[in-house]
């Protein structure tokens, strides 16, 4: 009786685990967030980034004082003093508000020129990786042509023939950021031309726009990802260091470079107005660094071969 209730209890149960355990993908997905998961670097820089959005977003709401707003009589009071959280700059302004005002346009910048160069890194990446031949070499020698040039040079000379605001420098770090996505994305699109489904695709007679964008970016998605992340970081750096040269983010507006750039004479007198905006744009770059080193690990296609 015993076999037979096992017998008659086990179709059903095993139908219920079958389309779960016969769905590669969602295995993979399942593997890949648990490798993310034991990622404690990845998950600290998560949290990391969750807290300076959050504060940046909400947090000049809940400070009571202007980030603008000049107290002459309280210049350069040190932190916790007067209610000043982080202490006031050389002109008695709050430094937390604009501390924190500071990072809603440096990360802004941060993500607006990631998705700009991420976007045009990979239809560059798609196009040379796919159609190979003249097309595919002359894209990237232009790439590589670009990436000749330093990248801060290039910033540099774009900063100075154009009108420091926002719109602006998110555009020229997008301008200065794509190259290396289109490596990323080329090199990868053009080992996935190979494969069987891109060949069966142009056997049924898809056209190449359907291959490049439905079959091939598809499998592309996490080197993508991978590279957006990391791009981030460096455009928060790029923005900052711009900022603090004089060609960025112009006074009285403030970021986090140029907050770095206006304490630079008072380091030895008041050095809370260097540390609270370094300490930020370390926070900020390496938490991005560190989740798209975790993000990596998750994604890599050789572990879930293993």
């Amino acid at each position: 009786m015993s076999g037979g209730g096992f017998v008659g209890a086990g179709p059903a149960a095993f139908a219920e685990e079958t389309p779960a355990a016969a769905d590669p993908a969602a295995r993979r997905r399942n593997r890949g967030w648990m490798r993310f998961r034991r990622h404690r670097l990845a998950m600290f820089g998560c949290a990391a980034i969750l807290i300076l959005v959050l504060a940046a977003a909400a947090g000049p709401w809940l400070i009571p004082f202007d980030q603008l707003h000049i107290d002459i009589r309280n210049r350069f009071s040190p932190p916790l003093v007067g209610g000043h959280v982080f202490g006031t700059d050389q002109l008695g302004r709050d430094l937390a508000a604009r501390l924190l005002t500071a990072g809603r346009l440096s990360l802004a910048v941060g993500f607006a020129a990631m998705l700009l160069s991420a976007s045009f890194g990979t239809l560059v990446g798609v196009v040379a990786g796919y159609h190979g031949g003249l097309v595919g070499a002359a894209l990237m020698r232009f790439v590589d042509a670009i990436l000749c040039f330093p990248t801060i040079f290039l910033l540099l000379v774009l900063a100075a023939f154009i009108t420091p605001n926002v719109v602006m420098i998110t555009l020229i770090i997008a301008a200065t950021a794509w190259m290396e996505v289109a490596r990323i994305v080329a090199s990868q699109i053009r080992t996935l031309r190979e494969r069987d489904f891109t060949l069966a695709a142009e056997m049924l007679g898809a056209s190449s726009s359907y291959i490049m964008f439905n079959e091939l970016l598809r499998n592309a998605v996490g080197p993508i990802i991978v590279a957006a992340t990391l791009t981030v970081a460096r455009a928060i750096l790029l923005e900052a260091y711009i900022s603090f040269l004089g060609y960025g983010i112009q006074p009285p507006m403030a970021s986090w470079g140029n907050m770095l750039n206006n304490a630079q004479q008072y380091l030895g007198s008041a050095p809370w107005l260097a540390i609270f905006p370094g300490l930020a744009i370390t926070l900020a770059v390496t938490s991005f660094n560190f989740v798209g080193d975790g993000l990596r690990d998750a994604l890599d296609a050789r572990m879930d071969a293993g």
